[in-house]
């Protein structure tokens, strides 16, 4: 039996968009590709939040989130995460205590201290650039208004209150790391775009974890970037995809879906392509057999309870297959 069958498979989604697609036909495409993970059984299925980013769609995410939870049988639905800086603790309590009451027991809480935008996006959004220095404070508030009234406080969510939402932190750095394990939460480290602290980060973590009410003992999700196909050359071909994408990223230029190309020579200078490689440099790709051993490698150095993928595909239905791919090297 694989190691990894006892690892939860799970989906990061940020509903990307060509440049030609329309926004209903995008988001179309984030509930079918939710539909086909909840009936190949992976666990959860998460939205990004980003904002002004033409190419990433998926910036009303607690809308998008009861969207999908209302087309899906029993996957779980949540958010990876909600940037609480933009956000007021009530109301993200409110809207998740709304989804949690709708979809019981499926909706999951992850929140990230990063803007998911720029400073000028910032400021449209009313975020006040301070507020990143309060993060552990407003997680403090938001498990307030999220778990039982004890009588003391005179804000209250309703509807949120005692609807217990499960919290994750999500992050980069070493930050949210010993946040989570100061506060005996599950911590999600963010592997698919930056993966220069992973180590640190989730050493840190399980050093420092402190048992809770939530948690007894650490738990870590990794994000990974994936490209699976039925070869290693398919996938590789396929994987030129998000090389594009992160490339106009470092270019500060739109996110648009590209369709994969033959080579990247040409595309990119030497010092871009290192910068691409670097931030991809956790990318799971490959066939069957490289996927698996991939996994198996990145799951017993850093002991991972379970992975969630990102899996920036240009085609639908080869992406669709590479969900079919994880699936079986499970088994």
């Amino acid at each position: 039996m694989s190691g990894l069958s006892a690892i939860p498979f799970s989906l990061l989604e940020l509903s990307p968009m060509k440049e030609d697609a329309t926004v209903s036909s995008t988001l179309a495409n984030s509930v079918a590709y939710a539909q086909k993970a909840d009936e190949l059984g992976f666990n959860r299925f998460w939205m990004a939040e980003h904002h002004n980013m033409p190419g990433i769609v998926c910036a009303a995410t607690s809308v998008l989130i009861g969207h999908i939870a209302g087309q899906t049988k029993t996957i779980r639905v949540g958010a990876g995460g909600v940037m609480l800086p933009n956000h007021p603790p009530l109301i993200v309590a409110e809207q998740y205590g709304t989804l949690e009451s709708l979809y019981p027991g499926r909706i999951d809480l992850g929140l990230g201290r990063a803007p998911g935008s720029d400073h000028i996006t910032s400021r449209a959004l009313r975020r006040d650039e301070r507020r990143a220095e309060n993060f552990a404070d407003e997680v403090t508030e938001l498990q307030t208004l999220l778990g039982p009234y004890d009588g003391s406080h005179p804000v209250r969510a309703i509807p949120g209150e005692n609807t217990n939402v499960p919290i994750w932190l999500l992050g980069s750095s070493l930050f949210s790391a010993q946040l989570a394990a100061q506060k005996g939460l599950p911590y999600v480290f963010a592997g698919h775009f930056a993966p220069r602290f992973v180590h640190d980060a989730i050493a840190l973590y399980k050093r420092e974890f402190k048992a809770s009410s939530v948690l007894d003992k650490p738990y870590v999700m990794l994000a990974l970037p994936l490209v699976a196909a039925d070869t290693d050359d398919e996938a590789q071909y396929l994987s030129t995809t998000s090389k594009q994408r992160v490339l106009e990223l470092i270019r500060g230029n739109e996110l648009w879906l590209k369709p994969p190309v033959e080579s990247m020579d040409g595309l990119w200078s030497e010092q871009e392509r290192a910068h691409v490689e670097n931030f991809l440099s956790l990318s799971v790709v490959g066939g069957h057999v490289s996927i698996k051993h991939k996994l198996e490698i990145i799951a017993k150095q850093l002991e991972v309870d379970e992975f969630i993928f990102t899996n920036d595909v240009f085609d639908s239905e080869k992406r669709h297959r590479a969900l079919e791919i994880l699936m079986e090297i499970k088994h």
